[in-house]
């Protein structure tokens, strides 16, 4: 598994709902993350099936281990230790036209100057790919229709520790041979509020963060066209999430996971789950 580490420095709580039902399951989750490289703490509540993780990892990979102990788990919310958060959001990266490429990308405003950026994606060729928030959440065209990269200030293209660079220049994550990126990154520029309803893109290739010899390397980084992209939206924060049903089509939380998020298959499953 490639995982992209970037100022990892800040650990945050994840919330999960885990299914538990006695004392076993609560000494078998102890038994994985206690002691796990980059977890600072966890708290277990088996009354009300939930564990509070604070970590440097990526939520993706502490999802991972919980779920290698048996028990079914989901992330509910972000969040810190000490000062209320700004602001969280997340992106579900898709393939236009059902390719291959699937992810899930959760952003946590920390402050002003300081923004976790963290995710999974499925499916990609191997090797660095750009991330990128882009200017329209308009996926009307697919990934066509996203716009430019977000930038207020006007800025050539840079990497993610150059002075000028577009806000919405992330840098690089890296699939390992088996198509998959799990990243984290701190980020000094974005602020969720800015880009909540634009677009997260992931590319072709990777970016040559605005050094390549042609005007496209100024301007996109020459990193080819999307592959996947999602529109950024609102999403929960610590102990903020406190659905066990969606209200709109009656999906159960832990159903919810194995369905899609919308569209003709998430209709097809309540269909046949109004005829049970």
């Amino acid at each position: 598994m490639a995982l992209i580490k970037e100022k990892m420095t800040t650990p945050v709580k994840v919330e999960f709902a885990v299914q538990m039902t006695c004392q076993k399951c609560v000494d078998s989750i102890k038994n994985t993350l206690e002691g796990v490289n980059g977890v600072s703490s966890l708290d277990i509540n088996l009354a009300q099936e939930q564990v509070i993780v604070e970590s440097i990892l990526p939520s993706s990979q502490l999802l991972e281990l919980l779920e290698s102990t048996g028990r079914r788990a989901l992330i509910k919310g972000q969040g810190v230790s000490t000062d209320k958060h700004l602001g969280t959001a997340v992106s579900i990266l898709d393939t236009p036209h059902d390719g291959p490429i699937r992810g899930v990308i959760r952003m946590l405003q920390l402050a002003n100057n300081s923004c976790i950026i963290e995710g999974t994606v499925d499916g990609l060729t191997p090797g660095a790919h750009a991330l990128n928030i882009h200017e329209y959440g308009d996926l009307s065209d697919g990934c066509n229709s996203c716009g430019m990269h977000f930038n207020p200030t006007n800025s050539r293209h840079g990497g993610p520790s150059d002075d000028e660079r577009h806000h919405g220049d992330l840098g690089n994550v890296v699939a390992d041979d088996n198509g998959r990126a799990v990243f984290r990154m701190e980020n000094d520029r974005v602020q969720v509020w800015d880009v909540i309803g634009r677009c997260m893109v992931m590319h072709s290739r990777g970016d040559d963060l605005g050094q390549g010899e042609t005007p496209n390397s100024k301007q996109d980084g020459n990193s080819g066209p999307g592959v996947a992209c999602g529109i950024i939206a609102r999403s929960a924060g610590l102990f903020e999430n406190v659905k066990k049903i969606c209200q709109c089509d009656g999906v159960s939380l832990w159903d919810e996971r194995d369905v899609p998020l919308a569209g003709p298959s998430r209709q097809q499953h309540q269909q046949k789950q109004s005829h049970l």
